[in-house]
């Protein structure tokens, strides 16, 4: 297929436009697409993960290798980027500044912003074991052959569900 601006070369790269309610398909040889401002060659988009690992890198190289060591591990900056791991939970206050630099580039904040764990009432964790309880008491009745009993327990679950 020929380009359709200069009709020489062999098109390389389809620019769809959409103007108002119609679309517009234009196919462009390298030449003219780099004149109107196109990229020509195709970058795969980058994973968060390589963007952390490079992010790591960086301020591991910007801050020194070795300069700051976690006491309790003994881990440095170096180990962190080559695993991608701290050693311990004493590593966060080791890297504190570091890693809030790091946080902040790959993710736009050092601080938590989503949804926060609420943990459920006593009531609703209440009624949960006493349902754990009634369907302990169900499954000892029925392999005991106790039908009678485990009736009874199977419609005290049912009226709690």
């Amino acid at each position: 297929m020929l380009c359709d601006q200069c009709r020489e070369r062999d098109a390389a790269v389809t620019l769809t436009t959409m103007e108002k309610d119609t679309v517009r398909q234009l196919n462009l040889c390298e030449r003219c697409a780099a004149e109107r401002g196109v990229p020509t060659t195709s970058v795969s988009p980058k994973s968060p993960l390589s963007e952390l690992l490079h992010a790591v890198q960086q301020q591991t190289t910007i801050g020194g290798a070795d300069a700051a060591r976690c006491s309790f591990c003994q881990t440095s900056k170096s180990d962190f980027r080559a695993s991608g791991r701290l050693g311990c939970a004493h590593c966060y206050g080791a890297f504190e500044t570091s890693l809030r630099d790091l946080l902040r580039r790959v993710h736009g904040h050092a601080v938590h912003v989503g949804r926060r764990y609420r943990a459920p009432h006593g009531a609703v964790l209440e009624r949960a074991a006493t349902l754990r309880e009634l369907r302990a008491r169900l499954q000892r009745a029925v392999e005991g052959e106790e039908f009678e009993l485990a009736a009874s327990l199977r419609d005290q679950i049912r009226g709690m569900e």
